[in-house]
């Protein structure tokens, strides 16, 4: 099946077969494989992106659901340099060996789009359906919290 889609901001057509998740699409039709595949089963959160503006997990979204949709991956975010929760995940060690980062920064944005000013407990539970292995979360928490304000303050 043909389907369109603006990825990143560049308008793409791709013929895939229709059982195609977009996370496939993404990394194996695109070439972009900084959405990672975790369990395949969406409980992780690693191939979050965001779907018309909204965070989805990749890996259970047909390709076809996506048709006609804006999708935005961790590389379209930092296009125009760094995002400030890429920078605040960079400052507070919000990473340790990097796998579940990027799912983990594409719904942070938007918990912050829908929460400009969390607080800690409300980032813990935007977070939960994100799954990390290594860091205990305590940087990432506190990653959100400061790319809020970083947000708020390049907002004013």
């Amino acid at each position: 099946m043909l389907i369109n889609l603006t990825l990143n901001g560049t308008l793409r057509t791709l013929d895939v077969p229709d059982h195609t998740l977009l996370v496939n699409v993404i990394r194996d039709h695109c070439g972009l494989t900084g959405t990672h595949v975790g369990c395949d089963t969406s409980q992780c959160g690693c191939c979050t992106v965001h779907l018309d503006g909204r965070a989805v997990k990749s890996c259970s979204v047909l390709a076809a659901q996506a048709d006609g949709g804006q999708v935005l991956t961790i590389e379209g975010l930092g296009l125009a340099g760094l995002h400030p929760m890429q920078e605040a995940f960079s400052r507070c060690h919000g990473l340790q060996c990097g796998f579940c980062t990027p799912g983990m920064i594409m719904a942070s944005v938007d918990l912050l789009r829908e929460l400009p000013q969390p607080t800690r407990e409300q980032i813990e539970e935007g977070l939960e359906g994100n799954l990390c292995r290594c860091t205990g979360y305590v940087n990432i928490v506190e990653a959100v919290h400061e790319a809020a304000q970083l947000m708020r303050g390049s907002q004013a």
